[in-house]
């Protein structure tokens, strides 16, 4: 990462996209472990919770001091289930810690996944909203009302996972699309939209030409 962003200065752009990463749940351990879900039990999760948080801003901290000796204006954390920040609040809770030249890469699908709402939570991150994800998940109907949301299966077991990364428009529809771009305007953002195919629940020229038609019905002007 700070060879990436040497890079970025060299090449004069000012922005880059990251994860927030994943620190271990102790001093010497060795393997990152995501304890979000279970944090308030047992009551071990707690410290570990808290160390994992103190790794992670420390890091970032440092980082950031990095980028900015490069040139770089902006850091899009992208949020994701299995790091540090998966949310809106997660994404706040670091950047308060940090700087405010650090900011998320909004992927309406990691929110949609874990049951949250991604225009609720770009309301809740007004000016810190540095990139966009073009990407819809679908939450398979009967599977998850069966088990759940968690879905530990690879994704190309896609006809037995309680949710799929899907073309845009697959999984919310286009007046669903049309509201999220719209406040994520409204919210300070009009910057590119980046597409993620990753449906594999058809093929990938199906899946892109399928998202970039709705893209443009839905994207605001």
């Amino acid at each position: 990462m700070y060879d990436c962003a040497t890079l970025a200065g060299l090449l004069g752009v000012k922005k880059i996209v990251a994860m927030a990463g994943l620190p271990a749940g102790a001093p010497g351990d060795t393997t990152p472990n995501w304890i979000t879900s279970t944090v308030s039990w047992p009551d071990f999760m707690a410290p570990a919770y808290e160390y994992q948080w103190k790794v992670t801003i420390d890091f970032w901290n440092e980082f950031i001091t990095h980028c900015k000796t490069c040139g770089i204006e902006h850091i899009a954390i992208e949020e994701f289930p299995g790091t540090m920040v998966w949310s809106a609040s997660t994404l706040l809770k670091l950047r308060e810690a940090t700087d405010p030249m650090l900011g998320i890469n909004l992927d309406p699908s990691h929110m949609m996944v874990l049951g949250a709402d991604p225009i609720a939570a770009a309301r809740a991150l007004k000016g810190c909203i540095f990139h966009v994800h073009g990407k819809d998940a679908r939450i398979e109907r009967g599977l998850a009302d069966r088990d759940g949301l968690l879905e530990p299966r690879p994704v190309t077991e896609s006809a037995d996972r309680v949710w799929n990364y899907v073309a845009v428009g697959c999984g919310k529809d286009l007046q669903w699309w049309k509201e999220f771009f719209s406040v994520v305007h409204m919210m300070g953002y009009d910057g590119d939209v980046s597409l993620e195919m990753e449906d594999l629940t058809m093929s990938v020229d199906a899946g892109v030409h399928t998202s970039i038609d709705a893209l443009r019905q839905t994207i605001s002007q």
